[in-house]
Formats: structure tokens, sequence, C-alpha cells
């Protein structure tokens, strides 16, 4: 694990065939056709690499079996392990497009809607198949040569490689996918152009199509360029390569959330002074910020500095920064009261807010001096996908679908422990006497959010109720308890 709990993402993604339909594994008979015209859960893919052989790749169905081909070019999806009927290479073409040929049989995958087959001996449109990445679009972009993480840097108006933990919203960048095609938009809505410039419109200077390499990626531009750190600073821009080196290739990490905490002192909690932890600074820096890493487990909270070390729980109820390894003592549980949060160490008493500041965990009971008030600070724009798909505007109404292949980013306010929640229009969303989420109010409405589980989080309406899609994929705010339907990757 790396110095501040992040990792790579595993590459999940859609493959379009040449009439523009997905890959789709079937739940019955581990079918598979290429007939879906979006992507959803049954047109997802992960690549997984062979120890031995990097060259030589799996594709996993969302049902955990493995596509395979035998001799007579058939192909289904049925392998519950690797054997060598599911062993393929990629052999990548400018485009960006992939064909997809059987390392066993020497033969080329291809084909539309149910008639798959791996038998073709050369490469035609037919066995074409293009990347449509499935992961959540906003993550860390990692320098794999430089070892450094991408941020804006907003005064010099580019993206600099120069971070060693990926810290605040300006290291946070937006995939976006445009016809086949990918564009990196930083957190103030800019995409980056191939000459290293950040521009308020996309176009064909900022489309790049995304290459693989060992599970790394690399970014071609529509020069046949790619994108890599340059000059002291590393500033990302097309560099002369024409076959990308480890200089061209970059890991995606999963960005977790950061976040201010608020003590009924009206006062943020600070490293600044020292290893203890104290609520006693009036702004917002690096030494207020702290970055919550959920278990997956236990959906206990690691709470880490813009140094690198964790919360711990020491003697006589003590909190400092100065873990370095995760343990049973750096591990929390977050309690979200409505607009506020409780938190609990692990000798089972909360962390109240002492006179002169001090962070102790003694307390029993969640009074005034436990509470605390948290700002999610690097998600000013949202993406929220649930288990059907991601939230966006519905076409003819004004509704949310929460179902939907391609996503609209919404802008995330905070407001006294609550969030205001706008689209692209500059609308509010809010909940309307039927428990639906509208998204044309003229004046903002509370929502709290509830960082829940690892990469998820539940959003409660002013009902008190849980955001969930419902049957049709509508955005509604009536779920009474917390069931899968209410958990959003953002």
């Amino acid at each position: 694990m790396p110095a501040n709990g992040n990792r790579p993402l595993k590459l999940q993604f859609g493959l379009v065939n040449h009439e523009g339909r997905y890959l789709t594994a079937e739940s019955f008979g581990f079918k598979v056709n290429a007939s879906a015209p979006s992507l959803k859960k049954k047109q997802i893919w992960t690549l997984e690499q062979d120890s031995q052989d990097t060259q030589v790749v799996y594709l996993r169905s969302h049902l955990g079996r493995y596509l395979a081909s035998d001799k007579d070019g058939k192909v289904t999806c049925e392998a519950d392990g690797h054997n060598s009927d599911c062993r393929f290479l990629i052999v990548a073409q400018s485009d960006g497009r992939w064909a997809l040929q059987s390392e066993q049989h020497l033969r080329f995958f291809g084909g539309s809607r149910d008639y798959l087959s791996c038998f073709a001996q050369i490469i035609t449109d037919a066995e074409l198949w293009a990347v449509h990445l499935a992961l959540h679009p906003q993550a860390n972009l990692l320098s794999v040569a430089r070892k450094r993480y991408a941020r804006l840097s907003a005064e010099d108006g580019e993206i600099a490689v120069d971070l060693n933990i990926p810290w605040g919203v300006a290291a946070l960048l937006t995939l976006v996918y445009l016809d086949g095609k990918y564009c990196l938009k930083t957190c103030d809505s800019r995409f980056l152009s191939n000459d290293g410039k950040l521009l308020t419109q996309s176009g064909r200077a900022t489309a790049y199509t995304l290459e693989l390499k060992c599970g790394k990626l690399a970014f071609k531009d529509c020069e046949g360029k790619y994108l890599s750190p340059m000059g002291p600073t590393g500033t990302l821009r097309s560099g002369r390569c024409s076959k990308p080196g480890k200089d061209e290739l970059f890991d995606l990490e999963e960005s977790h959330p950061q976040v201010v905490l608020m003590a009924a002192n009206g006062r943020y909690v600070s490293i600044r002074q020292g290893v203890s932890l104290a609520a006693n600074q009036e702004d917002e820096t690096d030494m207020e910020t702290f970055q919550m890493e959920i278990d997956k487990e236990t959906r206990k909270c690691t709470f880490r500095t813009s140094q690198g070390n964790c919360w711990a729980l020491v003697a006589h109820g003590g909190i400092q920064s100065t873990a370095t390894e995760e343990s049973a003592n750096t591990m929390f549980a977050v309690e979200w009261l409505g607009h506020k949060v409780a938190i609990k160490a692990n000798n089972g008493k909360y962390i109240c807010i002492k006179k002169n500041g001090q962070l102790l965990a003694v307390s029993d009971f969640a009074g005034e001096d436990e509470l605390l008030t948290l700002k999610l600070i690097n998600r000013p724009m949202l993406i929220l996908r649930g288990e059907n798909g991601f939230i966006c505007h519905h076409r003819n109404s004004n509704t949310l679908d929460a179902s939907r292949s391609v996503y609209d980013i919404f802008t995330l306010q905070f407001s006294e422990g609550a969030y205001h929640v706008r689209g692209v229009d500059g609308q509010f969303w809010y909940v309307n006497s039927a428990g639906l989420v509208c998204s044309d109010g003229e004046a903002p409405e509370d929502f709290t959010l509830e960082l829940l589980e690892h990469g998820r989080l539940a959003i409660r309406g002013k009902n008190g109720k849980y955001l969930r899609g419902d049957q049709g994929g509508t955005l509604k705010a009536d779920g009474l308890s917390l069931s899968s339907s209410a958990l959003w990757e953002y």
C-alpha cells in the first residue's frame, strides 16, 4: 500500500463493436452477444493480466466467468478460472480500438448481435472493439515514471505532475468520454489541450485515445503523440514520442474523500500545533484537511493527514497524528447524525473537544462537545453512480434518472452541515411532495451526505429519507433504511 492509502483502479470497461453495440454477458446460459446500445452492469468486463506473461489478458464478465474461444471459433463465457482457451492478446490499432486474438488458436474475435465468433484470420472492421472505461470517472492521475500525482496549477494555467500525495480538490481529475475518445477535465471545469493549455471548451486538441500497456494507461492525442510530464514542474502536455515509453504511462487511482472538521467551538480540527489534534484554527489549509479511508469490512475509518500519517488513539484517550501503520487504534467509527457527526475511538469512547480545543476520546455519550461538522472538500463536481447506472437529468421532465450509462456533472455546495446540489443549468435539486427528486428548483434545499462505505455514500433528503433509484430508474427520496439501491459511488 502506498503512503497515501490509494489503490490503482481495476480496469473495467465496455467493449463496443463496429455497429456501436456493447459486448454483453447474459445471466442465462453464460451466453454472449453484442446487442446492447449502452453500458450497464452486464456490459462491464474486468481485465486481468497473466502473472507470468503480461501480454496475455483474461476478460472476466460481471458474473465472474471468463471469455473463452475453442478451436472452431465458438465463443463462450462459462469458464470459472484461467484456462488456455481464455488467453487473449490485445492487438491495439492506431485509432485506439482493440483486436482480441486468441493466444491458443491465433484467430480474431468479432461479429455482431448473436453472431460472435473467434475465427477470423485477418482483422477487419468486424473484429475491432472500442474501449469504454466503466470505472467512476473521477480519479487521481499518477505518473509511473515520476511517481508523482497530477494537479491543477490554476496560477500557471496548466496541469502539473508534482504532488507526492494527491491532496485537495486540485488533484481530482474527471475523465470525460466523448465519441470513443477521452478528455481530461480539471476541478474548475477546464479541459487539457495537447499543448498543455487549459481550455473552457472541449474539441479536437482535448480528445485523447486511451491505450493500454502492461496494465498502465497512455493518452494519445490527435497528432499521434502522447501526454507526458515535461520540465521541472512536470507540465502535462504532448511530447514528441509516437510510441509510449515509461514517461508516457499513468495509473488511475481512486480518489478518497478529503474533509475538514469543525468543532462546537467554531474552530477547525488541525495538526498545525504538532502531533496532538486540537480544534483551534480559523481557516482551512492542508493542515486542517484529512483523508477518510473507509475499511471495506468493518466500515470504520482511518483519518490520514497531508503528511501521510494517521490519527491514532494513544494513552489516556489522547488523539495524535503519529501512526504510520494502520492498526485497531487508527480505526474510528463515524456516526452520522443529520448535519453533524460523532466519532468513536477504539476504546469505545466518543471524541470530545476540551476547553483548550484538545481532542480526547473519553465520552460515553455524544452531546454538544462531541458533535463535529464534517465538510467534504474534494468533490465540488459530483458524479453519482448507483447499482443500475449513473444519475442524469431526465430527457423530458424535471426528475432525475438513476440508471443511465452516461452521467451529468452536478455541483456540490456546502451549507452548515448540509449540501445544495446544482445541475448544469444552475437550478437546484429538491424533493417534491410525492418524494421525487426534482432538478429545477429556484432556491437551494438541504441534503445530507453520509460517507458510509469504501467509495460509496448515501444521501438523505430534507424528509429524512434516503435517495434511491426505483424500479423504473427514477431517483426518489423514499428509502427508510439503507439498501444497496441507496448507495452511490462518488
